[in-house]
């Protein structure tokens, strides 16, 4: 990134010369028409009535001319203070640029010596806006970039400075600072304002940025200094992984930040809006399938009775439904299949993998319905083994965002940096996440939040799925794992569906010896549903070393 400032105050000094001198023509002008004004005065006391009458006259004429010409000279010395104010302006973004902000920088520290405050400087780098500006087009990063200013400036406050300091990088000058750690605040406003998608022509973005601060007088005593201490520290942040921030001095890893695990399904800063709608059909498609199954699966002889009994009509939907999926087993593959011919080559190897996972998906579930049907247990079997709970959200993630994005919906993560390692089916562990996720984003408004969260218990692991979503009465609450129970004013939201989604939740949570748990304050106050799964023991220590 090119940060040489040759250009910028070139033209600054050019327009400031021009003005300079015109100014000085101008003030020559006022000199020479008093000079003139004065011979007049002094000729009108020497002549007699009739050469003064025509003195008058010329004076008139003289006097129309001189408010002519300083009314023009007035018009050139605006249009200079106007040149010479744009040169200090980013031409893009509107924001003040590194030399109006190296002229408030020297200010500010001036200030700060003789009050004995601080300032703090925060370097900011959007991440992954090079792969917008070489995917999208300089279009779409030039919004982008007016779409990061108009949000950094309307977080701070009227004393402080929002400056593009050059390409994708920007610097938050906050003056007159208590303490060092009250510059946090700005830096998490920052990573939660880019965190809001926003929409720029055919494709939903999602921001973030690395951010590293300085402090006066901690970390240096001049301007220069202290930008150059903020950008190393935004270096280590962006290191350390997007959308945190970095104190100058602070060793690593105990930055802190909103940092966001690096699951490969956040990497993308920016999806295809007609991509995003289409892949959450084909995702709402395969859950839809596979939550008939299971319920078929699940569900006892006596179970399915008693429910038939309340809702018969019902039932006889569901089965037509996974009736005619099952007859149908190729439809998730054609939808991928034809999604390879609206996407760039870079992104068909994502689809063909969606193929074969689905292959298999589909082979297994049939699979499945046979064992059902021959044991008629009404449970279906595991194929357990030790995974990583990262990488199984990882993959829920992936398969659940498009329709997040679809919805304008803002989505965080907070995975703890450790191996969170379960026994159970990568499969089925993976369908619970993408029920809740897709419940979540189902009943939550365009524009809502919904947040993943896992913490390690003791000996167990819990994850919480939350929205600010319509929520849940309590009435409902207590039945919300029920088959085909949905409320109305969940219906009249997202339509009416089988209503079997959070009774495989319970089933598969339950088989791998876990348990969910639903929350909700009330009806438009959101829901939070909290599954618990027991980790892995840790390996024993070998007898010799137990010996030592």
């Amino acid at each position: 990134m090119n940060r040489t400032s040759n250009g910028k105050e070139s033209a600054a000094t050019k327009a400031a010369r021009e003005l300079a001198q015109l100014r000085q023509q101008a003030e020559q002008a006022r000199s020479a028409l008093a000079r003139l004004h004065q011979d007049v005065i002094d000729a009108e006391n020497s002549l007699d009535s009739n050469q003064s009458t025509q003195l008058l006259e010329a004076n008139e004429q003289l006097t129309l001319a001189a408010l002519h010409a300083q009314g023009e000279a007035e018009a050139a010395s605006r249009a200079l203070d106007e040149l010479s104010q744009s040169a200090q302006v980013d031409g893009l973004t509107g924001l003040p640029n590194r030399v109006l902000l190296l002229d408030r920088f020297a200010g500010a520290i001036a200030f700060a010596k003789r009050h004995g405050t601080r300032i703090a400087l925060l370097f900011l780098d959007l991440n992954k806006f090079k792969q917008i500006n070489d995917t999208l087009g300089h279009a779409v990063g030039d919004e982008v970039l007016k779409l990061a200013a108009k949000r950094f400036s309307a977080l701070v406050r009227e004393e402080d400075t929002v400056c593009r300091y050059g390409g994708d990088e920007f610097l938050i000058l906050l003056t007159e600072v208590s303490h060092a750690s009250d510059s946090t605040l700005v830096a998490d406003k920052v990573i939660a304002a880019l965190a809001v998608p926003s929409r720029v022509g055919d494709h939903v973005l999602r921001l973030t940025a690395s951010i590293g601060i300085s402090v006066y007088p901690d970390d240096g005593e001049d301007a220069q200094t202290l930008i150059d201490h903020a950008d190393a520290a935004m270096y280590r942040a962006k290191r350390l992984g997007l959308g945190g921030f970095v104190f100058h001095g602070e060793e690593p890893p105990s930055a802190r930040s909103v940092q966001l695990p690096a699951l490969a399904s956040l990497q993308r800063p920016f999806t295809h809006y007609e991509s995003a709608s289409a892949e959450h059909e084909q995702h709402h498609m395969q859950l839809r399938e596979a939550n008939g199954e299971l319920v078929l699966a699940a569900l006892s002889a006596q179970e399915l009775l008693a429910a038939a009994e309340l809702a018969q009509q019902k039932q006889k939907e569901f089965l037509a439904v996974v009736a005619h999926e099952l007859r149908n087993p190729l439809t998730p593959i054609r939808i991928a299949a034809e999604m390879l011919g609206l996407v760039g080559a870079d992104e068909m190897p994502r689809y063909q993998a969606i193929i074969e996972q689905e292959v298999e998906h589909m082979a297994r579930l049939v699979s499945d319905l046979l064992d059902v049907s021959r044991a008629n247990t009404g449970k279906l079997r595991l194929e357990r083994q030790v995974v990583d709970l990262a990488s199984i959200i990882d993959e829920a993630v992936g398969a659940c965002r498009p329709a997040m994005d679809t919805r304008m919906q803002r989505f965080s993560v907070q995975v703890p940096p450790r191996a969170l390692e379960v026994d159970g089916d990568p499969v089925r562990l993976a369908q619970i996440l993408r029920n809740l996720l897709d419940n979540a984003s189902k009943y939550t408004q365009k524009g809502g939040e919904i947040g993943l969260s896992v913490t390690v218990e003791g000996d167990a692991i819990a994850v919480t799925v939350s929205d600010s979503g319509i929520g849940i009465t309590a009435d409902a609450l207590r039945k919300v794992f029920e088959p085909f129970v949905q409320e109305p004013h969940a219906i009249g939201f997202s339509g009416a569906g089988l209503g079997i989604g959070l009774t495989v939740v319970r089933e598969l949570a339950e088989s791998h010896g876990g348990a969910v748990v639903a929350h909700s304050a009330g009806t438009g106050l959101g829901s939070k549903f909290v599954v618990t799964l027991p980790l892995v023991a840790p390996k024993p220590p070998s007898r010799s070393r137990r010996r030592k």
